[in-house]
């Protein structure tokens, strides 16, 4: 029986971990799975305006490799969750840790600011959680 809903925690400051992340949660709310994407720490840096996510090891060359191969690349990918209703959450948490500000994130993406607890309302217990 699937879950009736998926939340992702993206922790991770890694370039390809927050892409397939993007990947899992486009997926699921494709067919239907309402997705949260709780993104904390390191994966934060993602969000950031002016292509925050640039700044991840390695992902402009992994970016642009996804483009070659006419895969879905970050910014496709970040419109289609955005467009599809998922939901963004980021970890306040987080924020302080990196030094952030909300005001230092991303304009076009609906974020939610909470912190674990905010997070853990919001999974469903029947739901499925994964961390990225």
């Amino acid at each position: 029986m699937p879950a009736d809903k998926l939340s992702i925690v993206v922790f991770s400051g890694e370039f390809d971990r927050v892409h397939y992340a993007l990947v899992m949660a486009a997926g699921a709310i494709a067919t239907n799975t309402p997705v949260t994407l709780f993104f904390t720490m390191g994966a934060a840096k993602a969000l950031k305006k002016d292509g925050g996510w640039r700044q991840l090891p390695g992902a402009v060359e992994a970016d642009a490799g996804f483009q070659a191969k006419n895969l879905a690349a970050f910014e496709e990918l970040l419109d289609a969750c955005v467009a599809l209703g998922v939901t963004f959450m980021v970890c306040e948490m987080g924020l302080k840790a990196l030094g952030l500000d909300p005001a230092d994130l991303r304009d076009d993406v609906p974020l939610t600011q909470g912190g674990v607890v905010t997070f853990l309302a919001d999974a469903s217990k029947d739901g499925a959680m994964l961390f990225v």
